[in-house]
């Protein structure tokens, strides 16, 4: 695993329940300001081997980027489940829900 690719995964499975992080915010926090991509591949690649909280991950919108409808019914169900209000397009408020952490690339 490359160092980034260490970082990403614990920034994801630093998000607490009931918060989210964009793709674009975990590349930046991990080193990489224009690797969210990479940290669209990382999640798929290592959501379920790491246990990640794949669906506190959304895009710069705070939008549910899953292409197929299940997938967006099942992400929204799980953040539902944690108390983040996720509206009728899949959005979900930024300014309320989005976690910051307070460590980034120099830990």
């Amino acid at each position: 695993m490359t160092p980034f690719t260490a970082r990403v995964v614990r920034l994801i499975q630093s998000i607490p329940e009931g918060r989210v992080m964009t793709y674009g915010q975990i590349a930046r926090r991990a080193g990489s300001p224009r690797g969210a991509r990479q940290v669209v591949r990382i999640l798929h690649a290592m959501s379920e081997r790491h246990r990640l909280p794949w669906h506190r991950v959304v895009n710069a919108r705070g939008e549910i980027a899953i292409p197929d409808a299940a997938g967006r019914e099942m992400q929204a169900q799980l953040l539902r489940r944690e108390g983040v209000a996720v509206d009728a397009s899949g959005r979900v408020d930024l300014a309320r829900f989005m976690h910051e952490p307070e460590w980034d690339a120099g830990w």
